[in-house]
């Protein structure tokens, strides 16, 4: 189980958790920053300095920020 970037970041992207990331498992797309579920530790580091709360165990994302779970999983199958 790894975290998951939701809504908040879109447009946002104020990168405290790329900062804080001991894996380095953080990586900038267009629009917002994205979490590598294959490289995640489950450290919670990134959720605590997240400025809009944008970022979830991906079991507790609330229900209308769902789609992310998938949208975050895409942007790495397509890379």
């Amino acid at each position: 189980m790894a975290f998951v970037i939701t809504s908040p970041c879109k447009e946002e992207k104020a990168g405290e958790c790329v900062e804080v990331c001991p894996v380095d498992c953080i990586e900038e797309g267009k629009d917002m920053f994205y979490i590598d579920p294959e490289i995640c530790i489950d450290c919670g580091a990134c959720e605590a300095v997240c400025p809009v709360e944008a970022i979830y165990m991906e079991d507790e994302v609330p229900e209308e920020e769902t789609p992310y779970i998938a949208i975050n999983q895409k942007f790495f199958e397509e890379k």
